[in-house]
């Protein structure tokens, strides 16, 4: 399987991100989460495989996550109401993920990225 990673185009974490990817030789496929979102299911099924709260889904820096008022409403949603806004608005979501297959990695740190590909 090829890695996906989950960026967003405006994010600069991200461009490192790609950059360290292909600085290391390492082809990926990639999705842009504000142009092509990914649905609820492909949401749930990255978050199983990444072993992490759902609240580390959440970019809980940017501009969606305070409007949306997500700091004091994160801890009252269902999963599911969970999963659905991250799927509504993909600048809620913490990036880049990577998706390796068997484990996805949620946000960038180059030596677990590096440990894990």
């Amino acid at each position: 399987m090829t890695p996906k990673v989950y960026v967003y185009s405006g994010c600069s974490t991200c461009r490192k991100a790609l950059k360290w990817l292909k600085d290391n030789g390492v082809d990926v496929e990639t999705q842009d989460l504000v142009k092509d979102p990914p649905a609820e299911a492909t949401l749930r099924s990255l978050w199983d495989r990444s072993g992490a709260p759902l609240r580390k889904m959440f970019n809980t820096s940017g501009q969606s996550y305070r409007d949306g008022g997500f700091k004091d409403r994160l801890a009252t949603l269902s999963d599911g109401e969970a999963l659905a806004a991250l799927a509504a608005d993909g600048k809620l979501v913490k990036r880049p993920l990577l998706d390796l297959g068997g484990r996805v990695l949620i946000g960038f740190d180059a030596e677990a990225w590096a440990a894990a590909v």
